[in-house]
């Protein structure tokens, strides 16, 4: 993959992070994710597992912020995303995990709390409901199972999720 190709996949997916599509990334585009995934699974948010999905929500955006929010108006920017969040991202995978793993943990204990796995139709309604199309929800969980066993590991859905925000290198192919 060129840079050019990169830089528009990554464009591509910063739509998926402002999620009320404002045109930035925020600290409510990850609470509005969070109430979602809270929503879909009749969790309550003042539940100690909903509280961690917004404790998560809120690292997450945080680490974010503290990467690509150069401005320092507490949002990013579509440019501030391309040219921060992604390079300092894909520079340091291991940061990546960092901030997306408390969010990510959490959210799948909300949506199939048996330790640190979920399975392929929980992971379609997660999804779903962060916004990919119906269509691509339940071959893209299916498609995290890769040894068919029934159960998707944390481990499984932060290496896809680091690799569809673009964090692996250009000519690596994710």
């Amino acid at each position: 993959m060129d840079s050019a190709e990169y830089e528009r996949k990554i464009a591509a997916r910063f739509a998926t992070f402002d999620q009320d599509g404002s045109g930035y990334i925020d600290r409510e585009d990850f609470s509005a994710a969070a109430k979602a995934v809270l929503a879909e699974f009749a969790v309550a948010a003042r539940s100690d597992r909903g509280q961690d999905v917004f404790a998560g929500a809120e690292a997450f955006w945080q680490g974010m912020a503290g990467i690509a929010d150069v401005d320092g108006d507490q949002r990013v920017s579509r440019d501030e995303f391309i040219t921060g969040a992604a390079k300092r991202l894909r520079d340091n995978p291991q940061r990546f995990a960092e901030i997306a793993r408390p969010f990510l943990r959490a959210v799948i204990a909300v949506a199939d709390g048996e330790g640190h796995t979920t399975t392929p139709a929980a992971t379609a309604r997660v999804l779903r409901v962060l916004g990919t199309p119906e269509e691509l929800t339940v071959p893209v969980a299916a498609a995290l199972d890769a040894d068919g066993d029934g159960r998707i590991t944390e481990d499984e859905i932060l290496a896809a999720f680091a690799g569809y925000c673009g964090v692996a290198a250009p000519d690596t192919e994710v």
